[in-house]
């Protein structure tokens, strides 16, 4: 068997997946397998992708059950010892498994191990940022209020760590990893509940070695079901881990109201962002002390859309991003080498 299962969900992605599965076959770790998940997917996206001949590829179709519950059908059929998610409109850098696969070899009390991921634009194009998370030293609090994974396409997982939180929604129903009635924020509640429930370590590896594609389109419109979503999270998370919640529930929200008021400025939408920065401050002021650079920055983001003409605002914000990602890639370059 191999020791890799790669598992990528495909629905109506016909515009990125062949750059995907190319970049899963690039991969200098050859021992793995890719599993297809066709999920119902009504465009062309899995006849591109039977056009690959390669062993290693296995396209195993379903009726469309969302990201979380084709990731749940490529885990049941994975058969390797560490699982990695790759979304179809992402990509991976050629070393990605391998030095995954030497990390978890390595330090066998990590579960999930991620990456930084870079963003690229529709067109594959660099946007010159990075995610720049916590890698080290990672605890339920950090996991809760910061998600330091990141996005779906970030880790590779242990299958036992997988196979230790697996539940059934109910008896007539196969067992579930990521909770399926959720159809955003369903990464988060994965990662804190194999953290919660297994003990195992989250830890992350210098390299950018995601590239993880930004849609930059309907951003404000899609903030409040994603607020929605994670306190769906928060909730669930309540039920099996209440002390959790009750000490870090409340700066978690502040956090992630942060987040979403930072989607909003880059929507250009200056009346959602500044609602949703203000939520932030009332709901808990200690984002102005624990992160204070990042919290005046998303601050100063809000108010100058707010006050300025669009255009200057655009070129303002590309300044910013150019100082940024310039310091980001040296703290990479020198990490990762």
């Amino acid at each position: 068997m191999p020791r890799v299962s790669v598992v990528l969900p495909v629905y109506n992605v016909e515009r990125f997946v062949q750059g995907t599965v190319e970049s899963v076959l690039a991969q200098t770790y050859d021992d793995f397998e890719l599993l297809i998940i066709d999920d119902g997917s009504p465009d062309r996206s899995v006849e591109i992708c039977r056009h690959f001949e390669d062993p290693r590829i296995r396209i195993i179709s379903q009726k469309n059950r969302g990201l979380a519950g084709a990731r749940n059908t490529g885990i049941r059929h994975a058969g390797g010892e560490y699982v990695a998610f790759l979304d179809a409109d992402d990509l991976w850098l050629p070393e990605k498994l391998e030095r995954h696969v030497a990390h978890l070899d390595r330090v066998p009390e990590v579960g999930i191990s991620f990456s930084r991921s870079a963003f690229i634009d529709q067109d594959g194009n660099p946007l010159n940022y990075y995610q720049m998370p916590r890698l080290t030293d990672i605890t339920l609090g950090h996991l809760l209020c910061r998600n330091p994974v990141g996005n779906g396409s970030a880790p590779v997982i242990r299958a036992s760590v997988l196979a230790q939180i697996a539940f059934a929604p109910d008896e007539s129903k196969l067992e579930w990893y990521f909770d399926e009635t959720l159809r955003q924020s369903e990464d988060i509640e994965c990662w804190i509940r194999i953290a919660v429930q297994t003990g195992c370590r989250v830890e992350g590896i210098p390299e950018a070695l995601t590239l993880y594609r930004v849609n930059a389109d309907g951003l404000s419109a899609d903030v409040f079901k994603q607020l929605a979503s994670w306190e769906c999270v928060i909730e669930k998370t309540r039920a099996y881990a209440p002390e959790l919640i009750e000490e870090w529930g409340s700066l978690a929200r502040a956090y992630q109201l942060r987040y979403l008021a930072r989607r909003a400025v880059r929507s250009r939408d200056g009346r959602v962002a500044m609602e949703l920065f203000h939520r932030a401050l009332r709901t808990d002021p200690r984002i102005l002390f624990e992160e204070p650079q990042r919290t005046l920055l998303s601050g100063a983001a809000v108010y100058v859309l707010a006050l300025l003409p669009c255009g200057l605002y655009s070129r303002l914000e590309s300044q910013a991003l150019r100082s940024a990602f310039n310091h980001q890639q040296r703290v990479v370059l020198q990490k990762g080498g």
